[in-house]
C-alpha cells in the first residue's frame, strides 16, 4: 500500500510504516455510504467524542509515551459487520511549545487527518463525532483501530511539528465512553467560558478557519470573541494560539478593519477576506445578522436556525434532536439545505456557544425573534436566555406544528406577536387606490447573498419586507425564481 511519503519528522513513531490504506488529502471529500459501510462509530445513534490534552514535558507521574496506543473495548476485527459502536479518541500531546491554549486546535485537526485515510470517513467534532469505516478498507486489512491511531499520530507530528510526543487512547466500551465523556464535557465548558467577558469591540483582529473547505469550498468561517466557529470547537483564543504556533495552518488572523455597521457586525477587513477566501463568491458578511448577508454555513455546524414565515420567527434545531421541527423538517434535511458554504435565505448554521453571546443575531431581534428550540438544547443554554423571554420560547413539549406554535406564542404573549399586530395594521392601510399610486417603481429585494442567480427561495414561504414608502407586501409561496430586477407599473 502507498504511504503519505511527504512526512519528515523525528520521534519514535515509524514514519516509513506501511498501512493497509492510502493516505492523502485527496480522500478528504470521500463519503462512506450506508451500503458501503462495514462499521459505524459514535454518531447520532450512539455516543463518542474526541479530546486532546496537553501534558507538560517534565510530567513525571504520567508522562506521554510517544507512539503508544491503548484500546479499551472491542477492536474492528471483533465488531459485527453493519454494526454501530461508541468511540472515544483521546490524544495526549507534549512538547516545549505545547500549552493548553492549543488543545482545541490540535483536536480539530483530527477531522482533517482521519479524512486523509482512504476508506475512513470522519464528520463533526467534540461530542458530535461520527465515523464510518468502509467494507473495502476492512477487506484490504484495516482490522484494527491501531492502524487508524498510528497513521493519525504520524500526521499530527508531521503537520504540527511543535508536537514532540503523542500517544492515543481509543475507547469502544460504552460504559467507559460515558464515564470519560463526563470529564470531556468539563474540559469543553472550561474552554468556552474563557471568551465570556471579551467582545468584538475589544479586539482589532479576528481569526479565520478553512478546515471545512474540503467539504464546503466557499465557506468563510470568521471567529470573533462574540462568535465561536460554526463547529463550536474553536473560540477566539484558540484561533490566536493556532495562528501563533502554526502560521501556515488553516487558522489565521483577519484584520477587523473599519466598522461598516457595528450592530450587525460588518467590517471592511472581514469583507475583504470573505471575497478572497470564497474565490469571489461573497464580498459581504454581517456576523450578527440572520437575514442580511449572513455568515456562511459549512456543514459541521452544531445548530441550524430556520425562519418560520407563518409566525415571522426563528427556530433552532441541533444534531441531537431526532424529531421534526414545527415546520415539519428534521435537522438532517435542514442541514442539507443550509450547508455547503453558502449564504442561504432563511437558514443559518452556528456553534452552540453563539447563543451565549450578547450579540446573538442582534440585527434581527436577538432572542426576541426566537420562537422554538428542542427542550434539551434550550436547557443547555437556558442561563443565557434573557429572563423575560426564557419561558416564552416553545419546545417540542409546547408545539409540534405551526398551528400549535402560533397558539403557544399568543398564550405566552411572546414579543413576536407585536410584530404580527404591526404587520396587520400596515396591511389594513393598503387600499386599491393606494396601490395604484405605485408607478414605475423598482422594488428593492433584500440583499442577503442567499439569492443565487439560479436560486430557489427558501423556505417555501418567504415574506419580502416592504421597501420604504412603497405600500407593497409580496409573499412568495413554493416559488422557484430567478430575479435580476422586479418592476411594478401602474396598470393603464
Amino acid at each position: 500500500m502507498k504511504i503519505y511519503d511527504l512526512f519528515k519528522c523525528d520521534g519514535e513513531i515509524n514514519m516509513t510504516e506501511e498501512f493497509p490504506f492510502e493516505i492523502s488529502p485527496m480522500f478528504e471529500g470521500e463519503r462512506v455510504r450506508k451500503d458501503d459501510m462495514y462499521v459505524e462509530l459514535a454518531g447520532p445513534k450512539s455516543k463518542g467524542f474526541e479530546l486532546v490534552r496537553a501534558v507538560p514535558p517534565d510530567e513525571s507521574i504520567n508522562p506521554v509515551e510517544d507512539g503508544k496506543f491503548t484500546l479499551i473495548g472491542p477492536d474492528i476485527s471483533e465488531m459485527e459487520e453493519g454494526g454501530r459502536y461508541p468511540l472515544a479518541m483521546i490524544y495526549r500531546i507534549s512538547g516545549e511549545l505545547v500549552e493548553p491554549d492549543i488543545e482545541s486546535i490540535v483536536e480539530r485537526r483530527n477531522h482533517d487527518f482521519q479524512n486523509y485515510l482512504q476508506g475512513v470517513m470522519h464528520l463533526n467534532q467534540r461530542y458530535d463525532i461520527w465515523l464510518r469505516v468502509s467494507k473495502e478498507a476492512v477487506n484490504k486489512g484495516l482490522d484494527s483501530f491501531e492502524h487508524i491511531a498510528r497513521a493519525t499520530m504520524m500526521l499530527f507530528k508531521s503537520e504540527l511539528p511543535f508536537i514532540e510526543d503523542i500517544e492515543a487512547i481509543y475507547i469502544t466500551d460504552m460504559g467507559e465512553v460515558e464515564k470519560e465523556l463526563e470529564d470531556a464535557f468539563k474540559v469543553y465548558e472550561a474552554r468556552d467560558e474563557r471568551t465570556r467577558d471579551l467582545h468584538d469591540e475589544d479586539v482589532d483582529v479576528f481569526y479565520g478557519c478553512t478546515l471545512c473547505q474540503s467539504f464546503a469550498p466557499t465557506n468563510v468561517c470568521v471567529i470573533t470573541p462574540d462568535r465561536v466557529s460554526l463547529c463550536g470547537a474553536i473560540n477566539w483564543f484558540d484561533g490566536r494560539a493556532a495562528a501563533k504556533v502554526d502560521p501556515e495552518g488553516p487558522q489565521f488572523a483577519i484584520e477587523k478593519g473599519e466598522a461598516i455597521d457595528d450592530f450587525s457586525g460588518e467590517y471592511t477587513g472581514v469583507n475583504e477576506r470573505a471575497k478572497s477566501l470564497s474565490s469571489g463568491e461573497y464580498d459581504r458578511i454581517k456576523l450578527h445578522s440572520f437575514f442580511e448577508y449572513p455568515h456562511t454555513s459549512c456543514g459541521c455546524f452544531e445548530v441550524v436556525g430556520f425562519y418560520i414565515p407563518e409566525v415571522d420567527g426563528i427556530g433552532w434545531i441541533d444534531r441531537d434532536y431526532s424529531g421534526n421541527a414545527p415546520n415539519g423538517l428534521p435537522f438532517s434535511t435542514m442541514a442539507g439545505q443550509t450547508g455547503g458554504g453558502k449564504q442561504v435565505v432563511g437558514f443559518l448554521g452556528i456553534g452552540i456557544n453563539y447563543f451565549r453571546s450578547p450579540k446573538f443575531i442582534q440585527a434581527d431581534g436577538g432572542w426576541d425573534r426566537v420562537v422554538w428550540m428542542p427542550k434539551h438544547l434550550k436547557d443547555k443554554v437556558y442561563d443565557s436566555i434573557p429572563e423575560e423571554i426564557a419561558d416564552k420560547v416553545a419546545t417540542e413539549e409546547d408545539a409540534s406544528d405551526i398551528q400549535s406554535l402560533e397558539a403557544f406564542l399568543k398564550g405566552q404573549d411572546h414579543p413576536i406577536t407585536e410584530r404580527w399586530v404591526e404587520e396587520s395594521e400596515e396591511e389594513a392601510e393598503i387600499t386599491p387606490q393606494a396601490q395604484e399610486k405605485v408607478e414605475s417603481e423598482s422594488i428593492s429585494m433584500p440583499q442577503t447573498g442567499g439569492f443565487p442567480s439560479s436560486g430557489m427561495i427558501q423556505p417555501s414561504q418567504m415574506q419580502i419586507p416592504q421597501s420604504s414608502g412603497s405600500g407593497v407586501k409580496i409573499t412568495l409561496k413554493n416559488a422557484k425564481i430567478s430575479i435580476d430586477r422586479l418592476i411594478i407599473k401602474k396598470k393603464e
